[in-house]
């Protein structure tokens, strides 16, 4: 198999993860022009031991960081805003920020992104942490629980509170969860399915989108409920019984790719 073959299913992806490692898609398509430059050469070559994929990224970040990771300035055609997740991106630390960027967006295991990054599974543990961190310090937000279960929900908002956010809301019912949103508009919803009167979440997070642009993690019993390919799926949906990693990892990505509000973003 060619090296072109080889590589061509993987290069919108490491595109992808270029442009928002750099901040910019004409900076990002350089580097990874010069990835490919250099393996056509001969100059570097993937390492066999790792899948295409692993070991494309690994050339990639060997070349962006030979050149200085530079954050070069932004061409004409980036389109990073005040408030957008590219700029809020590169406020993290570089290393941090490819750590989180290889496995929240690009959907490496930590073992997989250490070998990208030339390191080892602690240290990529340490700094998707940092990344976690930064990123819940700057989008502290009021959050709306929709859960049943009292057990439950206040596991989940000792979760909510641990990374710096406010509970505004425990709805146990699709009306209760109506109320809280009048009373208090939310910056996150966590919500169940299967609600205490036999109404539903799914119903209950309906009537708040139809209202807000909110993002929703979705935590159930019940995946195979939203998982029917008869409807838009959830971008956040986490199984019953989770790990509270998972809730906080999943909190932490759908605040930062998700807009924020005005009110917010003051």
């Amino acid at each position: 198999m060619s090296l072109l073959a080889k590589l061509s299913p993987h290069l919108p992806y490491v595109r992808r993860y270029a442009r928002a490692l750099t901040g910019d898609q004409t900076t990002g398509d350089h580097y990874v022009r010069v990835a490919l430059e250099a393996l056509a050469a001969g100059e570097r070559s993937l390492d066999p031991q790792l899948s295409p994929r692993v070991a494309l990224y690994h050339v990639f970040h060997t070349i962006w960081c030979v050149t200085g990771a530079r954050l070069e300035p932004r061409g004409p055609d980036s389109v990073a805003t005040p408030d957008t997740a590219g700029l809020r991106l590169m406020r993290i630390a570089p290393r941090s920020r490819q750590a989180f960027l290889l496995t929240a967006v690009e959907g490496f295991t930590p073992s997989e992104a250490a070998q990208i990054l030339g390191t080892d599974f602690a240290e990529v543990g340490t700094l998707i942490s940092e990344a976690q961190r930064e990123i819940d310090a700057e989008l502290a937000t009021d959050v709306l629980i929709i859960e049943d279960e009292p057990v439950i929900a206040a596991d989940i908002e000792a979760l909510v509170k641990e990374l710096g956010h406010t509970v505004t809301g425990i709805a146990a019912t699709r009306a209760e969860a109506a109320e809280s949103v009048a009373r208090k508009t939310p910056g996150l919803v966590l919500a169940d399915i299967q609600l205490a009167d036999g109404s539903s979440g799914i119903d209950a997070v309906k009537d708040i989108l139809s209202r807000l642009d909110v993002p929703v993690i979705f935590i159930t019993a019940f995946p195979e409920r939203l998982l029917t390919g008869e409807r838009p799926e959830p971008t956040f949906l986490i199984t019953k019984p989770f790990q509270p990693e998972t809730v906080k990892a999943a909190i932490g990505q759908a605040l930062f790719f998700h807009p924020r509000r005005k009110d917010e973003a003051a």
